[in-house]
Order: structure tokens, then C-alpha cells, then sequence
């Protein structure tokens, strides 16, 4: 599936909050991304800045006008929301939402390995 590209000014906003907020920094879907804990907590996808949340924050985030669920192939991922594009205007509200994504998933279990990693682990023992 081919996705459209991310404004420029959108992937440099993220670059320069994404050290001040913290975790590891990888690429999804092409566009950069940030990890703790194995998981991933924010990023950017075509237009849009996204966060992982708990259930109660995330309620509280998609109550503002412009937030929206994050459905990168059209199906919504279940702790994932859009930020207002409104709100992209305002960098200490991104970031306090950004901080709060990394938060959360810092309460959630490392993620297993999978794939060629875990195939490796099982011959190996």
C-alpha cells in the first residue's frame, strides 16, 4: 500500500520536539517515529501527528475538535489518535501530548521480539 508523502514541515516539527520528549527514534511507514520500551509512542503519517494513550487520555484527546483515530490503512489502531491539525501550531501542547504517549506505553511490558529474532532464539536453545 502507498501512502501519501508527509509535508516536510510536519517531519521537521517532529525532529525537533522528538529529542526533548525522549525515546528512540525509528522509521514506520516511511515516516519517523518515536519507541520506549519497544513500543511505539508517537510519530508522523502523511498529514498528522499521532500518540499512543492510555483509554481515558485518549478519550480526552479525540473530544477535541480535529482529533481523530489513527487508521493508517483505513482501520483504526485501537490506542492510537491524530492530534488536531490546529493544535500542530502550538509545540508545548504537541509535546505535552507526545510526553503523555511515552508515558503511557512506559507502563506497558517490553514488547517480545518476533520474526527472524525469535526463529533464531528457538534453534539456539
Amino acid at each position: 500500500m502507498k501512502f501519501a508523502k508527509s509535508p516536510a514541515w510536519l517531519v521537521e516539527l517532529f525532529q525537533a520536539l522528538q529529542p526533548e520528549v525522549g525515546g528512540a527514534p525509528r522509521k514506520m511507514f516511511g515516516c519517523p517515529c518515536a519507541f520506549d520500551n519497544e513500543q511505539l509512542f508517537t510519530g508522523v503519517f502523511e498529514d498528522g501527528l499521532f500518540v499512543r494513550l492510555g483509554e481515558l487520555e485518549r478519550k480526552e484527546l479525540l473530544a477535541l475538535r480535529g482529533a481523530k483515530p489513527f487508521a493508517p490503512m483505513k482501520r483504526p489502531m485501537r490506542e492510537y489518535a491524530v492530534l488536531p491539525a490546529s493544535m500542530l501550531e502550538d509545540e508545548e501542547s504537541v509535546k505535552g501530548w507526545m510526553r503523555r504517549a511515552r508515558e503511557y506505553v512506559a507502563t506497558l511490558p517490553p514488547k517480545r521480539k518476533s520474526g527472524a529474532a525469535t526463529r533464531k532464539r528457538r534453534r539456539s536453545a
